[in-house]
């Protein structure tokens, strides 16, 4: 049973399917939707292969990060995981690239929506997403989880459509997915990193792990059951988009859903598809907003972040500083930027707080509850080698952006040690 908070704590009151459901809508967005043209570009005829590289990867930081979230059921994910087991400043870079990131990548899920919605008008409806959603965060996450569940559901539905049409049609060729020698392996890693995008979304569960009731033994069971659900989805629609439209199709298309549906003959579906890219873009924006902010509350009650973001409503329960910041700064790059190369960047960011995640699950004791050794150590190595197989622009700008965010931490403690605490 939740009890009201006290001394600026979230209250706890999600239970395991309310953490699942958080989990699909991170998941099931812009991933499908979107990142499946060019991973097909990258990886060729061994998309499929690249899919299961991604999912092993993702399996084994979901069991890492379930366990670390069990002995840690606070906000923060890897902020409080690194810090807490390899020290102040790995805990620091994961958050910082988390929120970094992640900011970036709530910008590119609203000018999804817009470029589905409503193509002429892209930014605004944006923003507008942006704004509305940052207002539904704002007055509680129950609420939230509630929309949460309408928007998994409506995207699934049109998924699930996508599938049986596709497969069901006389266009379908089994041949389409074969492996062929375009399967290289830079490519295949390559195509891996850009869909471990789409499996980042179980973060969110472990980042609620103070609104979570019962967490030690709900967020291990959330996370992998999220995780197994959106790899059997993911699977299915690359399998049935495959088989019609090739690699070389896929490769080449902007909406390859839909070009499916088209293909297959029956491009009535294709509003409905359309529909759906741009509910789960807002899924995933609604998701996206709730767990950088929380990581923004994490840094900032340590001061790694101005501590006035600290603050917790008093009514809603939230932390509303930190939201109200996070809506402001995806607002203005959703209004101005064009970041349709944010999913490089974003891939980096995440794959490096996805690496200290696994370093940390590492330093587990047994008793501690520490997985199999093998896990973090596959964790660890696959989540390195798919960041430096990511493009060059990608890869630079990722270390680039946590390059500044080491030296604002050393900046940061030379004032401290020196006898001068930093305001905010």
């Amino acid at each position: 049973m939740s009890g009201p908070a006290t001394g600026g704590e979230l209250r706890r009151r999600l239970g395991l399917f309310d953490a699942v459901v958080i989990g699909l809508g991170s998941m099931i967005g812009a991933g499908v939707f979107a990142a499946l043209a060019p991973a097909a570009r990258a990886a060729g005829s061994g998309l499929l292969v690249s899919l299961g590289v991604a999912a092993v990867v993702a399996y084994c930081n979901a069991t890492s990060s379930a366990r670390l979230a069990a002995r840690y059921p606070a906000s923060g994910g890897t902020y409080v995981y690194g810090r807490e087991r390899l020290g102040d400043f790995w805990g620091y870079l994961a958050g910082w690239a988390f929120v970094v990131g992640k900011t970036a990548s709530c910008a590119a899920m609203a000018l999804t929506v817009g470029a589905y919605a409503w193509p002429g008008h892209a930014h605004a409806v944006a923003v507008a997403a942006v704004v509305l959603l940052t207002a539904v965060n704002y007055v509680g996450v129950r609420k939230s989880a509630w929309l949460t569940r309408v928007i998994v559901a409506a995207v699934l539905a049109v998924l699930a459509a996508v599938v049986v049409t596709c497969l069901a049609s006389g266009t379908a060729d089994p041949g389409r997915l074969a492996i062929g020698s375009d399967a290289g392996p830079g490519g295949v890693l390559q195509a891996a990193g850009l869909l471990f995008f789409a499996f980042a979304g179980y973060a969110r569960i472990a980042t609620l792990g103070e609104e979570v009731r019962d967490p030690a033994r709900t967020i291990p069971k959330a996370i992998p059951l999220a995780l197994g659900l959106v790899l059997a989805v993911y699977a299915a629609v690359a399998v049935a988009v495959l088989a019609v439209l090739g690699t070389a199709d896929l490769g080449a298309a902007t909406a390859p859903l839909a070009d499916a549906v088209d293909r297959a003959g029956l491009g009535a579906l294709e509003p409905a598809v359309r529909a759906g890219a741009a509910t789960a873009a807002l899924g995933s924006l609604l998701a996206l907003i709730l767990g950088v902010s929380r990581t923004t509350l994490a840094m900032a009650r340590d001061r790694h972040l101005p501590h006035a973001l600290a603050a917790v409503h008093p009514r809603f329960q939230v932390p509303h500083r930190a939201e109200l910041v996070i809506g402001a700064v995806v607002a203005v790059l959703a209004a101005t930027a064009d970041l349709r190369g944010a999913i490089g960047f974003s891939s980096f960011g995440v794959l490096v707080y996805y690496a200290i995640a696994n370093a940390s699950a590492w330093a587990l004791s047994p008793d501690e509850g520490r997985p199999p050794k093998l896990v973090p150590v596959v964790g660890l190595a696959g989540c390195l080698a798919l960041a430096f197989a990511l493009p060059v622009s990608s890869v630079a700008a990722g270390a680039a952006v946590l390059a500044v965010g080491a030296a604002v931490y050393a900046l940061r403690r030379a004032v401290t040690e020196n006898g001068t605490r930093p305001p905010g």
